[in-house]
């Protein structure tokens, strides 16, 4: 799932992909606002990404999508 922070006082977000579902998002979300702890994310190639709580402005998910493997007949002719 791709997750966008906005970073208050920062122009660009930050886009993190993870094997997270959008309530687990907001589980960890929450408990760093309410907690004043921070906003510690892994990605799906193993790299950890830490926001400040104060310093987060908004968290948007993306929707989950499952990728699909496979092969398709090609028409012949």
């Amino acid at each position: 799932m791709e997750i966008k922070i906005g970073i208050q006082n920062v122009a660009r977000e930050l886009v993190v992909n993870a094997d997270l579902s959008a309530d687990e998002v907001q589980t960890k979300v929450t408990e760093a606002l309410s907690s004043g702890a921070p906003l510690v994310l892994q990605d799906t190639k193993g790299s950890t990404t830490v926001v400040p709580s104060a310093s987060i402005g908004y968290v948007e998910t993306g929707q989950e999508t499952k990728r699909k493997v496979g092969f398709t007949p090609l028409p012949l002719g």
